[in-house]
């Protein structure tokens, strides 16, 4: 049964930083990808960042990119998310999910991704 499992979520204030952890279970094939996305209250939910277990196809929507890193353990099942210089408009539920793809697509769409994990809340005050 596949799994995926957040972590790390929590309230901080304006500029610090939180590491979110995903950590997977049940997947049978080593190369897939996978990525976090977050949902705003009465937002639709959006793409953060995703990369393959492979560890390539690194990809960051938009501001994210030079405030966050994502990465994964050596053996590909745990995904991280270092989040630093947090703002208010990065509050939300954040989420890991994955495609079961050995490549990951264009961009980073929600409807792109078939397991997803349960989400971790992560508030940010200014």
């Amino acid at each position: 049964q596949v799994q995926l499992v957040e972590s790390g979520g929590g309230s901080v204030q304006a500029g610090g930083s939180l590491r979110l952890s995903c950590a997977a279970s049940g997947y049978t094939s080593r190369a897939y990808c996978w990525g976090w996305f977050r949902q705003a209250p009465e937002m639709p939910r959006e793409g953060v960042a995703r990369m393959r277990t492979t560890g390539d196809s690194i990809y960051y929507v938009g501001s994210n990119k030079g405030r966050f890193t994502i990465s994964q353990d050596n053996g590909g099942n745990t995904l991280y998310l270092q989040m630093d210089s947090l703002k208010s408009e990065d509050t939300g539920i954040y989420y890991c999910a994955a495609n079961r793809s050995p490549y990951c697509s264009w961009g980073l769409i929600p409807s792109d991704y078939i397991d997803w994990g349960q989400g971790t809340q992560v508030t940010v005050s200014s």
